[in-house]
Order: structure tokens, then C-alpha cells, then sequence
């Protein structure tokens, strides 16, 4: 669900009708929609201070969810709905948000996953003028988080991505919980390409890239169970999202020093990848044949790892000398339990008896994510900027 907000007057204005239009994005929800929306609805009136108005963006739905919103729309005071033939979260949001005559726009998720009782805290910084957007984070150590270990990995796997590599402050881009000025979202909207769930990440990085200010707001919040979201299609979606902002940022001018070199760490950071890759699966396919498979992908691993470590040190990272050689190596050690354990992992979950061929591919894919990590480790670990090096 979307919930997209009208802030209030300035200090000292002569005091007006806040209206708060409510955008619930929503395809094949006929679930949970009604219940939602009425919760919702029930909601503002009872607690928020000032005006509202529900919107029901239905985007492509093929089973009841239209006639549900049609009928909800007929029943409640404020609440309509609107019709899109195209899918995309983000094409929602932006239908509305682009008409709205609100001062501030935001959205939920339809589930309501997000406790009802941090909207307000969520606005306010906006209806004051404090900030230009504000965000709900379950990442905050103030908040009430209740949610599978997979749903767990994968939220903080994409927020550390954001920050290593885009360098961004914000801590939690896809919690469905966020209110923007209009006049910011509207001004931001014609640079964002996304159309579907990458949509907020796209507009938080814009927002960010401009010096917008970024207020969050920890929150409680609740896994459905039978949520629909297609986890892996998703994060395909997210990570060629950050690739094409982060294509197109590097022809701007750079924001910070997470972002300064990073336009040279990757390339650099690659090519030792792809080198040490061939030399790992090398010496894998040699040892095993005198080794079990755990055994023989350990020692690859660790004789490749301290040689990655060193070409990073010299040719990613540009340090040179010996102060801080132990600490890298160190750390590069870190990183390379991590790779063990994945690759470990891997294997172990193949069936007994499986062709050494399999055992490559498990290998190959458990260490394309171990390189993501070491990548993501000794960026913002091993070799961070400011970092002690003696």
C-alpha cells in the first residue's frame, strides 16, 4: 500500500484543510485489500490530525482487486480508486504523486506490515519544513522487527550493497514506509527510471546525490507470511538498478570518498577477481583429485587468498608500502572465512556421489557471492578511508 500525505500549514499561515491522500499501489491483492484499506481508513480518522484522502492505484490486476477498490471507493468517505493497465509499483506511486496536489506525498505497503503508529512521526519532519523526505528503517537498533532469517540476509545484504558501494547514509532503502515533499518528489520524479520496486531506492539516491535531507524513523514491523513479492526477481531488479545509477553517477561529479574512487576500484577490483577466480578453480580441479572436495576447495582458497589480498592492497586500493601489511592480511583473512564458508556450503549441499563437474558449479556460484562480499569487506572494512593503517 501507498500512502501518499498533504502536509500543513507553514508556522505562523493562516490554519487550511491538510488533506493526506492515501495511494495504495496494489496488484492482485484482493487478500488483503479491503481489510487494509478499511484498518487504514479507520486509522486516520480516529488518530491523524489532519485531512485525508485514500487513492487506490490498481495496477494491472487480474483477479477481483479492481471491484474490491471500486466498492471500497463507493463505501468510505475519501477514498477512490484509480486504474492503471500497466504492473509497477513505482508507475503507481508516480500516476499519483506527479497529480497530486498534496504538500507531502508518501506510501505503506498494503499488507500494513509497518505499525500504523510511526506515520506520524513519519510526516511531521516534512509538515515543519525539517526535511525533504523521510523513510521508516527496521534496520535501527530502536526498532520492533519480527521476520523470517531469509527475508533477514537478503534486507541487509541490499542496504550494506547501497552503502559500500554507493556510498549512500541512509540505512534502510526498501522498507515500505516513506513520505516525501511533493514539491521534492515531483522536481525528482522526470530522473527516475524505475518503474516497479526499485523506484524509492532510485529516488532515495537522487534525492541523496542533491543534498537532500533524509529524516528516518524506526519502526515496528511484521513479515506477512504469504507476502507475493518474488524475493529473487526483486533483487535481480535492485542490483540492475544500482548498476545503471551507478553507471550514470559516474559522469557526475563525485559526492564524497566513498564514491570518489570507485569508479577505478571496480574495473581494478575485477580483473584480480576474474584472475584469482581461474587460479582457485585451477588449483580446486588439480587438488581433487587427491583431496576430498571441502578440502581440496579450502586450500585453493586460501593460497589464492592471500595473493587476491596483496593485488588488491597494491593495484585496488593503491596502498603501497608495508605499514598496515599485517592488518590487510588480516582482514583479508576475514573475508576469506567468508568465502570458505560459502563455497563450503555449496558442496555440502550438493547430493553424495555428484560429478566433479557439479562440484564446479557450486563452486563457481557460491564464489561470485564470496567475491561480492570481499569486495563490500575490504572496501568498507579492510581499506576504508580514515582507516588506521599502522
Amino acid at each position: 500500500m501507498s500512502v501518499t500525505m498533504v502536509s500543513g500549514p507553514e508556522a505562523g499561515a493562516s490554519r487550511r484543510t491538510r488533506l493526506v491522500e492515501v495511494v495504495v499501489p496494489v496488484h492482485n491483492e484482493e487478500r488483503v485489500l479491503a481489510a487494509s484499506v478499511r484498518r487504514l481508513h479507520g486509522y486516520l480518522a480516529r488518530e491523524f490530525p489532519y485531512g485525508f484522502r485514500v487513492t487506490i492505484a490498481d495496477n494491472a490486476s487480474t483477479d477481483a482487486t479492481w471491484r474490491i477498490a471500486e466498492r471500497l471507493a463507493g463505501e468510505l468517505p475519501g477514498v477512490r480508486a484509480v486504474h492503471l493497465d500497466l504492473k509497477g509499483r513505482g508507475r503507481a506511486l508516480r500516476r499519483v504523486w506527479e497529480a497530486s496536489d498534496a504538500d507531502v506525498v508518501a506510501y505503506m505497503d498494503v499488507d500494513l506490515s509497518t505499525g500504523l503508529d510511526a506515520f506520524l512521526p513519519l510526516v511531521a519532519p516534512l509538515l515543519s519544513g525539517h526535511s525533504d523526505l523521510a523513510i521508516g528503517t527496521r534496520l535501527s537498533p530502536w526498532a520492533n522487527v519480527v521476520r523470517g532469517p531469509k527475508r533477514e540476509i537478503v534486507s541487509r545484504s541490499y542496504n550494506l550493497l547501497l552503502r559500500s558501494l554507493m556510498g549512500v547514509r541512509f540505512s534502510d532503502a526498501q522498507c515500505g514506509f516513506k513520505a516525501v515533499r511533493t514539491e521534492v518528489a515531483q522536481a525528482l520524479l522526470p530522473a527516475v527510471r524505475d518503474e516497479e520496486w526499485f523506484f524509492d531506492t532510485e529516488l532515495l539516491l537522487l534525492a541523496e546525490q542533491h543534498g537532500l535531507r533524509i529524516h528516518e524513523v524506526p519502526v515496528d514491523w511484521v513479515d506477512d507470511p504469504d507476502s507475493r513479492v518474488d524475493i529473487v526477481r526483486t533483487a535481480v531488479g535492485d542490483l540492475r538498478g544500482m548498476w545503471r545509477v551507478a553507471r550514470t553517477s559516474m559522469s557526475r561529479p563525485p559526492l564524497g570518498p566513498a564514491t570518489t574512487s570507485i569508479r577505478r576500484q571496480i574495473p581494478a577490483f575485477a580483473v584480480i577477481g576474474v584472475i584469482s577466480t581461474i587460479a582457485h578453480l585451477a588449483l580446486f580441479w588439480t587438488l581433487r583429485a587427491v583431496l576430498p572436495p571441502v578440502a581440496a576447495n579450502a586450500v585453493a582458497l586460501l593460497v589464492t587468498a592471500v595473493a587476491n589480498t596483496a593485488a588488491n592492497r597494491r593495484f585496488t586500493f593503491g596502498v603501497r608500502g608495508r605499514a598496515g601489511v599485517l592488518r590487510h592480511h588480516l582482514g583479508g583473512l576475514v573475508a576469506f572465512v567468508v568465502g570458505l564458508a560459502l563455497t563450503s556450503a555449496g558442496l555440502a549441499a550438493l547430493p553424495a556421489g555428484a560429478p566433479r563437474a557439479a562440484e564446479l558449479a557450486a563452486v563457481i556460484v557460491a564464489n561470485a557471492l564470496a567475491t561480492l562480499l570481499r569486495f563490500l569487506l575490504l572496501r568498507s572494512w579492510v581499506f576504508a578511508p580514515g582507516k588506521d593503517s599502522r
